[in-house]
């Protein structure tokens, strides 16, 4: 006959010696380790026949009682061929998503670490991309079920207005994924798998108007802009040739309308210290009565869902030039081109003013550590001119002095 074991009784269990094993039947048995602390297993053979043991609890917080309906249950797993330690693994993963794991809350954690070792400007870019790309169809998401399916629709949408803001998205949503799966949030080996879902994009230069014949129209267009944030931003473009993001994001206390001067801070520029936009003329009363219309918000160009905290979005600026007919024409960051191309064959404005004025970044360690020339004084002449010329060609005049000294 099989040896009959019998149930542990209260008393057995309360006695139990350190360094003992009482066994309590088909496979249960309570553990007593040399520090006299008792613990529960339950020894069992795994659906392909090796043996394993798995924990139930500390006694007395587990009893008898509840040790014994656990291993039941087990069993019960088991019979169905589920092996009880990938099943509470499961069972695990569920409850952690269920606390940290919708898209977002990864997502965040993901930027809030690579962050670090980001520049300020890449760091920017990285958070508008989640905040007006990603989050807002991705957000409520369990990390743990997005599927390559998921997000390819997604992505298919952005590469429509900003096809290498696409290619960033991708990366970012793979890099997400993977930190899901690095922080136990997400299966082994499910990275998405998103190579070639997007179009081939051949790279080219920004679509802008380099002949000052052509800049009429779209002078003309801007104008006619019926949303006046929309307006204004695309004037400071056009008159300043600022990075449409800096310009997106430009607040009140970076102006001093006095001076005609926007002293814009380096976190928000490439560049490791602050850059100053001279101002014309023709923008002061303009800014003057955008003053007016933005309340209490710190931004000269507020979002219209949460003025206070938020900006216009740069991509939003090439919208309305594409939906004013100038879709192929010119795009925000063509402003940049424009002036550097006419301004410098019709004004003949010096080579380095230009530069100073598009800040571009020095090139070489050399310059890059020592050359911090601004040329302000000669680029404050510089978008006065400018600004006057643009004038000249929107209301058809034919008398611009060309050929003035050059600054």
């Amino acid at each position: 006959m099989p040896k009959v074991i019998r149930k542990l009784t209260d008393l057995e269990i309360r006695s139990a010696k350190p360094g003992e094993t009482k066994q309590d039947g088909k496979g249960l048995a309570l553990v007593v380790d040399v520090n006299g602390n008792k613990r529960w297993v339950l020894r069992y053979t795994r659906p392909d026949g090796r043996r394993n043991m798995i924990g139930l609890g500390s006694y007395p917080e587990v009893s008898a009682t509840a040790a014994r309906i656990e291993a039941t249950e087990v069993r019960t797993r088991l019979r169905r061929g589920i092996d009880p330690v990938e099943y509470r693994k499961s069972e695990k993963l569920e409850q952690q998503t269920a606390i940290r794991g919708t898209f977002r809350a990864i997502a965040e954690e993901w930027y809030s670490h690579k962050a670090k070792g980001w520049a300020k400007e890449t760091a920017r870019k990285a958070r508008e991309i989640l905040d007006d790309s990603l989050l807002p169809k991705l957000a409520r998401k369990p990390v743990a079920d997005i599927s390559s399916a998921d997000v390819k629709p997604i992505l298919l949408e952005i590469h429509e207005r900003a096809p290498m803001l696409a290619v960033k998205a991708r990366q970012y949503c793979c890099q997400i994924i993977s930190h899901a799966i690095q922080e136990g949030l997400r299966e082994d080996g499910r990275e998405l798998s998103l190579k070639g879902v997007l179009p081939k994009y051949k790279k080219s230069h920004y679509a802008a108007v380099t002949k000052s014949g052509d800049l009429p129209p779209v002078i003309k267009k801007i104008d006619g802009i019926t949303s006046v944030h929309s307006r204004v931003a695309l004037l400071v473009c056009l008159y300043t040739a600022s990075r449409p993001g800096v310009v997106a994001g430009m607040r009140w206390c970076e102006l001093n309308l006095d001076t005609r001067e926007w002293h814009i801070p380096a976190s928000r520029m490439k560049l490791p210290f602050e850059h100053i936009t001279p101002l014309p003329s023709q923008l002061i009363p303009i800014l003057k009565d955008l003053r007016v219309l933005a309340g209490e918000s710190p931004f000269v160009f507020p979002g219209t869902s949460d003025p206070m905290n938020k900006h216009i979005h740069r991509d939003s600026l090439s919208k309305v030039l594409r939906e004013n007919g100038l879709r192929g024409v010119i795009v925000t960051h063509g402003f940049r081109a424009t002036l550097r191309t006419i301004a410098r064959e019709r004004l003949r404005i010096h080579p380095d003013v230009l530069e100073a004025q598009l800040s571009h970044a020095k090139k070489g360690d050399v310059q890059k550590a020592y050359d911090r020339t601004q040329f302000l004084d000669e680029r404050h002449e510089l978008i006065q001119r400018w600004a006057d010329y643009i004038d000249a060609l929107k209301n058809d005049k034919t008398v611009v002095q060309l050929f003035k000294k050059s600054v």
